[in-house]
């Protein structure tokens, strides 16, 4: 498979096939950093489809001084922060809600409902984290990058970097916890 920097040149030539392999090689990566950070599977794939086309419209602004997935994480992160301070997140937002009362009272089947409990408990600790908390702990731990890259994409320092994953860690902790204990109690019966 050709080089990333390549495949920039051949897009910017107006090859279309280059288009193609960068979009199939990273739409998975940057679809599941988004639908991390929205937590909707629909809105996450026309936000995945709004920052590719950010992409080709930009991509003679890519200068090859860094890596391109860095520079197509840079996009994702921005596009994703726009969305957050946008009118549709807002209107979403009540609707996801609507939604989730209506999937819980379809899925009451008990063995799914405890697994996708648990997953909902962290995805809500991790929702639950300031923004710029969630975004560097999405980007370390759910696509492996190294402090450097993180500062790169976010544009900001590796000691803010390293200083918001602690923070965010700490944060989920005893966000975890505590959701525990609440279990613990809720099924600990009552002595009177």
């Amino acid at each position: 498979m050709p080089e990333d920097e390549q495949l920039v040149k051949e897009v910017v030539a107006g090859s279309q096939a280059a288009m193609e392999v960068l979009t199939r090689k990273y739409y998975k990566q940057i679809f599941a950093y988004v639908y991390r950070k929205v937590g909707n599977r629909e809105t996450a794939y026309d936000l995945t489809q709004e920052i590719f086309i950010k992409v080709f419209q930009r991509i003679q602004s890519y200068t090859n001084k860094g890596k391109f997935s860095s520079w197509l994480y840079t996009l994702a992160v921005n596009h994703c922060r726009d969305y957050w301070r946008s009118a549709d997140y807002r209107q979403t937002s009540k609707q996801t809600e609507l939604n989730e009362t209506l999937v819980c009272e379809q899925n009451n089947v008990p063995y799914i409902f405890e697994r996708k409990e648990t997953r909902e408990q962290v995805k809500s600790a991790v929702n639950s984290l300031p923004e710029y908390q969630r975004e560097v702990l999405i980007l370390k731990y759910f696509h492996h990058m190294k402090i450097k890259e993180i500062a790169d994409v976010t544009e900001t320092n590796v000691s803010t970097v390293k200083s918001r994953l602690h923070q965010g860690l700490g944060k989920l902790a005893k966000l975890l916890k505590r959701g525990v204990e609440d279990e613990k109690q809720k099924s600990t019966p009552t002595i009177r």
